[in-house]
C-alpha cells in the first residue's frame, strides 16, 4: 500500500489518479499511523514553502515523514514535496524545512527573457539512478515553480535542468527520492518515473 500524504497542499488528486492508473494499492491520508504502516510514501505539494511546513507540523506529519524515512521504505517528494525535504528556502526564510537532506531552495533570478514561475515543459539531463531507469537524457517533464534546489551534496542529484540557471531537478539518497517536476502531469515519461518508484516497494512489477 502506498500512502499519499494529504495536507491541503495542492495536487494530491493528480498524484492519486496517476497511481490508480498504474494499478498500485494506495490511500490518501493525513494519519501518521497509516503512513507508518505503508509500504511506500509520496509527499506531493504545490504552494508556499512556509505554509506547507506549517500544515505538516500542525498535523504531526513532519515527525511521521522523518520516521518513515528512517524505516528505509521508499519515499518520494514531488515539487514542493522535494523542497520541504531540505533545510531552508528563500521563500520562507523564517521557516526551517524538514532537514532530511542538506541544501537550500533559491528563487530564480529576475530575467527579461524568462518568466518566473517556470510553467511548462522542460528537458532534464545528467539523468541517473533508479527513478530514471529506461529514461534517457533530454526527456521533457512538466514544471511549475519559482524556486529551485541547490543540493549541498552533488552526489545525491539524479538529474539537472536549465532555466536561466542550471538547477537540481531531482535527487536520490538511499530510500529518499524527489523530483522538482511533476511526474503525474508529465505524460508517459512521468508515469514511468512513478512506475520505477512503485517497483521499489513491490506495488507494481515489470511485465514478464
Amino acid at each position: 500500500m502506498v500512502a499519499i500524504i494529504d495536507y491541503d497542499a495542492g495536487n494530491v488528486k493528480s498524484v492519486e489518479k496517476a497511481i490508480e492508473k498504474l494499478g498500485a494499492g494506495h490511500v490518501l491520508t493525513s494519519d501518521p499511523e497509516v503512513i507508518k504502516n505503508a509500504d511506500a510514501c509520496i509527499l506531493p505539494g504545490v504552494g508556499n514553502f512556509g505554509d506547507c511546513m506549517d500544515k505538516l507540523r500542525s498535523r504531526n506529519l513532519d515527525t511521521a515523514i522523518k520516521d518513515f524515512v528512517v524505516s528505509g521504505k521508499p519515499f518520494l517528494g514531488i515539487c514542493v514535496g522535494l523542497q520541504l525535504l531540505f533545510d531552508e528556502s528563500e521563500e520562507s526564510p523564517e521557516c526551517p524545512g524538514l532537514g532530511i537532506l542538506k541544501g537550500k531552495i533559491i528563487k530564480f533570478p529576475a530575467s527579461d527573457n524568462l518568466k518566473v514561475p517556470q510553467i511548462g515543459w522542460n528537458n532534464v539531463n545528467s539523468c541517473k539512478g533508479k527513478l530514471f531507469e529506461g529514461i534517457s537524457d533530454d526527456t521533457y517533464f512538466y514544471f511549475v515553480h519559482s524556486y529551485y534546489l541547490k543540493a549541498a551534496d552533488p552526489s545525491i542529484v539524479s538529474s539537472k535542468c536549465d532555466y536561466g540557471v542550471s538547477f537540481d531537478s531531482s535527487v536520490e539518497s538511499g530510500n529518499v527520492f524527489a523530483t522538482q517536476f511533476h511526474p503525474e502531469k508529465s505524460s508517459d515519461h512521468g508515469l514511468k518515473i512513478l512506475f520505477n518508484f512503485l517497483k521499489l516497494s513491490g506495488e507494481v512489477r515489470d511485465a514478464d
